[in-house]
């Protein structure tokens, strides 16, 4: 037991409170910082205000009493203890930093927040000291979860481990990239955060996980999650980076049919025809999965840039979709095509686009004229009109018919 606690022993009434509980948590409230460091000379700073089970300091900390924290802090208030949720007062800063929970965000607020963090970590506050639960979380990895972009500095520059791990091996830029806030993944990788640093279970990097989350998240703010991962690539991030299950960024874009997540990685050189392990390559995980056969732009872009063209893996395994009966004539209209050479044309165009496409794309619109131009990097021809879709109204010449239809 504590000082602090054998001196508020006797203090407590017949209710189970302190007798200075009331006193000590409007004093912190009204910021009065001569009252705070009378009561806590008087009763101890350390010990819990047990009508509202919260230490003084979090009690400050949570509603930004500047006053309040000095006070409390100059009295030897311990910013290392912690509560119930295991969150030490720099925590309880983070998790509270746009207001708390039980007030409405004032504008003041985030300047005050700043000011307290300031304060903690100049009263030796551990800017690496991780939750005390089962996410063992940095602030840092909360300022991100709170959207506490400013905390993301101030705790770099009172020397916060920008690479530091939780307990699924997440570094506060992963958190940042699964979320899609780019304002945090850019002042992270500005701060010298590892883009490449690779989760331990799943070995998914940063772009691994902006590629993923930005398809779950579908059309909603599609242009700014396509910046988060420009913002990734731009600043190092590998584009052929593999994870454990043997698949790149571009493989997981092609696996779940986004095109405009594939666009992006191929404009920053990702190699549409890297295999993995299994010899998959992004042509095989497209097709691997029926509810991407609709997107056939990214069919036909697809069977244009994979070269060789191949779609079964090492083991000689088709994918799963074209294993439907529905869809025999399109693997046998497919398997026909992986045995034809493919003409002077097509390899030209394959390769301009992608040596090219993305930065050097403009310098090519100078030069090339512009049918060639158009085609090379705007018309993707579908080989021998495989389509997938069923379309009444209109059939390519020679395509075959195609989307099956359920009862």
């Amino acid at each position: 037991m504590s000082e602090d606690q054998d001196e508020t022993e006797g203090d407590i009434t017949a209710s189970g409170t302190s007798s200075y509980d009331n006193e000590f948590y409007v004093a912190v409230m009204a910021d009065d910082r001569e009252r705070v460091s009378f009561i806590s000379k008087k009763h101890g700073c350390n010990v819990v205000i047990r009508a509202h089970t919260i230490l003084p300091l979090h009690l400050a900390a949570s509603f930004k009493k500047v006053a309040s924290l000095k006070s409390l802090l100059s009295s030897g208030a311990d910013p290392e203890l912690r509560d119930q949720r295991g969150y030490n007062a720099l925590h309880t800063l983070i998790s509270c930093w746009g207001g708390t929970f039980t007030n409405l965000q004032k504008p003041h607020s985030v300047p005050r927040a700043e000011l307290c963090l300031r304060i903690l970590c100049e009263h030796r506050a551990d800017a690496n000291a991780k939750v005390e639960d089962r996410s063992e979380q940095t602030a840092l990895h909360m300022a991100v979860r709170y959207t506490a972009l400013p905390a993301v500095s101030l705790l770099a520059a009172y020397g916060a481990d920008l690479n530091a791990e939780d307990t699924n091996g997440m570094t506060p830029l992963h958190v940042a990239s699964v979320m899609l806030k780019k304002d945090f993944i850019t002042s992270l990788i500005g701060l010298g955060a590892d883009v490449n640093m690779a989760l331990r279970v799943s070995g998914n990097t940063s772009l691994h996980l902006v590629t993923m989350a930005t398809a779950i998240q579908g059309a909603k703010n599609r242009e700014a999650h396509i910046g988060c991962l420009a913002k990734l690539l731009d600043n190092g991030a590998e584009a052929d980076a593999m994870n454990k299950n043997d698949r790149t960024p571009l493989h997981e874009a092609c696996s779940m049919g986004e095109e405009e997540l594939a666009d992006a990685l191929l404009s920053h050189g990702a190699n549409v025809n890297k295999m993995t392990r299994a010899k998959e390559s992004c042509l095989f995980l497209f097709l691997n999965h029926a509810a991407n056969l609709r997107e056939t732009s990214l069919l036909a872009k697809l069977l244009c840039l994979t070269s060789p063209l191949t779609i079964c893996n090492k083991d000689g395994l088709l994918p799963a979709s074209l294993t439907m009966p529905c869809f025999s004539q399109q693997r046998e209209r497919l398997l026909d095509l992986t045995h034809c050479v493919s003409t002077l044309k097509d390899i030209c165009k394959r390769h301009i686009y992608l040596s090219h496409c993305g930065k050097r794309q403009e310098a090519c619109k100078r030069f090339l004229p512009a049918r060639l131009y158009d085609f090379v990097f705007h018309y993707w021809e579908n080989p021998h009109c495989i389509s997938f879709v069923a379309d009444d109204k209109v059939r390519p010449s020679g395509g075959l018919s195609i989307m099956p239809t359920t009862n």
